[in-house]
């Protein structure tokens, strides 16, 4: 099957439209004010200090240059260059954008969505025009706003955890319990089955209500609730995944491409590690810039066990401990995390880049910018430049042949797991995720846990996708109702 073309942001049926003429002057409104808050911070302690300040003036710089693209985006403009400006992919990104303008497909309304958006998010990290800024995330504050409203949930999520090692404990011990007892040994793997699948509905909507209780009665009504829930998976692949899992060498390997619901990743981590004897180690793999607003980026990843061990970091209004009857859930938080942290310290849970990589990355592997070849192309590339092509303007299905060296990592795998997978390309909606994985199909083991937020929608039965189409047109793939577990295992 051919590959259909890109979708097409101008055409106002869309979810690409609504992104270029809603979306994207948001996110850029949004930087505006976040960079003229800190910008005005940054005048006020210089006050009084003689002229000029080299932040100040940077920044003043970034506000001009977003508010033109800004300008440039509504009017259907040219997308424009990038300028040598010390940051990879310069020559790689300029040459592709010369070849689509030729094509008549390099303005803000005809650019590919993932090259348009790659064009945005890259205008503000520029570390030769604004190497004040260079570490700042214009998007952090907006990420712990939303991460300090889930105190209840993460705290329910902790006790919930809590119980479970209780009334399980870890997975060495459950399998010494039931080496005689295959009744105790089935009802163990029963468990686990059941809540692994809570585990990954949990990561599709990032929903930590979906976990409960590990009695029996709690069990039958997760069980009841999975069958309400299942008509909004639109395929579940789920049991394919644990069978996977299950026959596998034991200890294996399991990589999670990092998107945002960074919580809820280290919980299904955890589980997996901790309460199944079937994976050993879990690595995860950020982005090295800030990336579709809520992606992870290294300094996410650290900063969360240090947010979660600090009793003031959630809201304290919501707060049961103490209570006659309610559990000890702060105590059960730093359970959690103290466990997460041994994890992090014994190579259990591992970021796929260096713990203390900064923002944008290190400048020895940002200083290759200017080289017409990135450096994640090379086969000796460091994890590092490996990265980088998790924020290049790339579809995941050119891993092998554009990061050969992160593709062959991959292949050491037991199980990969994405949250977007076939890039923004106009395939019909009952067509295979294999065809739509292009040459990706067969790398490695890989789980897709994709909720439905943009029009790419593959792998669903045609008589299923016709149905929705004509009851709810366009609806069924963008408002997040909708969810794919998918799996696709390695070629033998």
């Amino acid at each position: 099957m051919a590959r259909p073309p890109p979708y097409n942001l101008g055409d106002q049926t869309s979810f690409g439209y609504t992104t270029v003429t809603r979306r994207w002057p948001v996110i850029l409104t949004t930087v505006i004010d976040v960079l003229y808050s800190t910008n005005h911070n940054i005048a006020l302690a210089n006050e009084g200090k003689g002229d000029g300040n080299v932040a100040l003036d940077e920044g003043k710089a970034m506000i001009e240059r977003i508010s033109r693209l800004k300008y440039r985006m509504g009017r259907v403009n040219d997308l424009e260059p990038i300028e040598r400006d010390g940051e990879p992919l310069v020559d790689e990104y300029n040459v592709e954008l010369a070849r689509l303008k030729e094509e008549g497909a390099g303005t803000w309304f005809s650019a590919p969505w993932l090259f348009a958006e790659y064009r945005l998010l890259r205008t503000h990290f520029a570390s030769a025009s604004s190497p004040s800024w260079r570490t700042f995330d214009p998007f952090g504050v907006q990420k712990r706003d939303a991460w300090r409203g889930s105190g209840r949930a993460v705290r329910e999520i902790a006790t919930t955890m809590h119980i479970l090692s209780r009334e399980l404990g870890d997975a060495s011990q459950r399998e010494e319990r039931a080496k005689d007892d295959e009744g105790e040994k089935l009802h163990n793997d029963e468990k686990l089955r059941v809540l692994f699948k809570q585990m990954l509905q949990m990561c599709l909507w990032c929903d930590l209500s979906l976990l409960t209780h590990l009695t029996a009665a709690d069990i039958r009504a997760l069980q009841a609730a999975d069958e309400r829930r299942e008509a909004f998976i639109l395929r579940n692949d789920e049991a394919q995944v644990w069978a996977h899992l299950v026959k596998g060498n034991g200890k294996g390997r399991v990589d999670i491409v990092l998107d945002n619901g960074l919580f809820t990743d280290l919980v299904f981590a955890d589980f997996l590690v901790t309460y199944t004897p079937y994976v050993g180690r879990v690595v995860f793999h950020p982005k090295l810039i800030p990336w579709f607003v809520s992606d992870v980026t290294p300094p996410d990843f650290r900063a969360i066990f240090e947010e979660l061990s600090d009793p003031a970091f959630f809201p304290a209004d919501d707060v049961t401990d103490g209570i006659e009857g309610k559990p000890d859930s702060n105590a059960h938080l730093q359970e959690m995390v103290a466990r997460w942290k041994r994890h992090l310290a014994d190579g259990t849970f591992a970021l796929s880049v260096p713990l203390d990589t900064p923002l944008g990355g290190t400048r020895s592997q940002s200083t290759a910018g200017g080289e017409a070849t990135p450096a994640y192309s090379r086969a000796d590339a460091t994890p590092e430049e490996q990265a980088q092509f998790w924020t290049s303007p790339w579809p995941y299905w050119d891993m092998e042949t554009r990061a050969p060296a992160l593709w062959a990592s991959l292949r050491e795998s037991s199980l990969v797991v994405f949250k977007w997978l076939t890039g923004d390309v106009q395939w019909p909606a009952y067509t295979p995720f294999a065809t739509a994985l292009g040459p990706l199909a067969g790398s490695f083991p890989l789980l897709s846990l994709r909720t439905n937020k943009a029009d790419v929608v593959v792998g669903v039965d045609k008589d299923v996708a016709e149905r929705l189409e004509r009851e709810e047109g366009q609806k069924w793939r963008v408002d997040g109702r909708y969810a794919l577990i998918t799996f696709e295992d390695a070629a033998r």
